[in-house]
């Protein structure tokens, strides 16, 4: 991954907000580079190690709910640019219409929906997105972009990098679904109270970005599931 100049950057990120933060990216030219070659060589290894499994997800997932077995939604990625996430479908056709965040006890999620968030193996597609470039396998999980027009002109800097399958912030915050399910008003929750402190992780690993750091990542995100 190469770093665009900052005067290429588009107008929301071009700010004094996000200039610490791209100073530090800047000067971490062999670690991006890594983090690039890493992200190839893992997608290709676990395309290869788990295309039976999600074979047979898919064939879970088909036979019974109704509807597509990949659920896709627009998300934002690096520099703002949109791309439609992969997802193994865990909720009926149609459920985003009644509001695009999921609370833990929610009757839209179906059976097969249950195991695979679980484990989090609605995920799994998204290697695709890895193997082509839009996300990285360590990174700030992409927002959709409303919740991206809601950040502050510090956050716009999350947007440096390519948005990740796991961050630090997704392991503090495995039980999101929970804490939402005791608020009345879900958007209002993420917004002022959740996003904020998701945001102060994803801000703090772009200070401290480096290969073995996302190695470290990798490890405790495997661990966190494993529980």
């Amino acid at each position: 991954m190469r770093m665009i100049p900052f005067s290429q950057l588009p107008d929301s990120m071009r700010t004094d907000a996000v200039k610490p933060y791209y100073d530090i990216l800047s000067k971490k030219s062999k670690s991006l580079f890594l983090k690039r070659v890493m992200d190839i060589i893992a997608s290709l290894l676990l395309i290869v190690i788990l295309i039976l499994p999600m074979l047979v997800i898919s064939i879970a997932i088909k036979f019974t709910s109704k509807g597509p077995v990949i659920y896709k939604q627009v998300r934002v990625t690096t520099y703002g640019k949109h791309f439609k996430i992969w997802k193994f479908r865990t909720m009926v056709v149609d459920a985003d219409k009644k509001g695009e965040l999921t609370c833990s006890d929610d009757d839209r999620i179906t059976k097969v929906g249950k195991f695979l968030r679980k484990f989090r193996l609605d995920e799994l597609p998204q290697i695709f997105h890895v193997l082509s470039g839009k996300m990285s396998i360590v990174g700030t999980r992409p927002e959709v972009p409303r919740y991206v027009d809601a950040y502050t002109p510090e956050m716009m800097a999350t947007l440096l990098m390519p948005a990740g399958v796991t961050s630090l912030a997704s392991i503090m915050f495995k039980d999101e679904a929970e804490l939402l399910e005791k608020t009345t008003d879900v958007d209002k929750e993420y917004i002022e109270v959740i996003l904020p402190q998701k945001m102060e992780y994803n801000l703090k690993y772009i200070y401290r970005f480096g290969f073995r750091r996302d190695l470290y990542l990798i490890f405790k995100t495997v661990l966190e599931v494993l529980k």
